[in-house]
């Protein structure tokens, strides 16, 4: 988000106050609008990274704007909707957006959303790495960062992740030892669980709650696949980042 222009669309100055100082915490420059004829003239002249565009702006219709955006610009959108326009945010979505947020909103989301977008159009939200202590040990993998020190998983938004400590003691396993099949029997052992037996489900339903929380879309794993008749392996390349990297790297 460093340096991106972002379009903040709203017509209640309270709420443009409050995004622009979040958004520019985060390091990106801000333009205001509130009104139709505003908008399309900051895309005009100086085309901003991302719009963030209220549906409600008194006079004029952020669906109506929205369409007006997308006749001249692919700029990603974010509309801002309340908390019961269901059929907005659908015909904001059919029209063009990109992603919503409901009033009220949290701040955090507000940057969750917005990195989320900016990565999904070609913009990379601020990596994990970058916030990483010296001499913590870390994985990394598949754009998602792992802290075993403490049992901290950062998500592709740069998000901690919500992760059990047997989730991540699964996971931890898996990033251990990835691209080998790990059998349920071994997955059992090095999870520290019980004796396992055939008709034993405990293994199956741990790997499907963990493939909820880190899988692009958890009903295709790429990540964690089944082997079939034995057990699971780890798909995805892992990268090991000792404390003496990290040192090397940021002297």
């Amino acid at each position: 988000m460093k340096d991106q222009t972002i379009l903040v669309v709203e017509d209640d100055q309270k709420i443009r106050s409050l995004l622009r100082n979040v958004l520019e915490d985060e390091g990106a420059r801000v333009v205001e609008a509130e009104t139709a004829a505003q908008v399309m003239q900051v895309i005009a002249d100086t085309p901003p990274r991302l719009v963030t565009l209220d549906l409600h702006l008194g006079a004029d219709n952020g669906i109506d704007i929205a369409r007006q955006i997308r006749t001249v610009s692919q700029v990603p959108i974010i509309m801002v909707t309340g908390k019961d326009d269901v059929i907005d945010r659908v015909v904001g979505l059919e029209v063009g957006a990109d992603d919503y947020i409901t009033k009220p909103f949290h701040v955090r989301e507000v940057v969750a959303r917005i990195r989320s977008v900016l990565r999904r159009s070609g913009v990379p939200a601020p990596t994990a790495e970058a916030n990483v202590a010296e001499g913590s040990v870390h994985f990394s993998f598949d754009g998602m960062t792992a802290f075993p020190d403490r049992l901290e998983l950062i998500d592709r938004e740069n998000m901690p992740c919500d992760l059990t400590s047997g989730d991540f003691k699964l996971l931890s396993v898996f990033l251990n030892s990835p691209k080998r099949v790990l059998s349920r029997d071994q997955l059992m052992d090095l999870t520290g669980g019980v004796e396992w037996s055939p008709l034993d489900r405990t293994i199956d339903n741990q790997v499907a709650r963990l493939r909820k929380k880190i899988e692009r879309d958890p009903s295709s794993p790429k990540l964690i696949k089944t082997v079939r008749g034995i057990g699971y392996t780890f798909a995805s390349d892992v990268k090991l980042i000792q404390p003496s990297a990290v040192s090397a790297k940021s002297a």
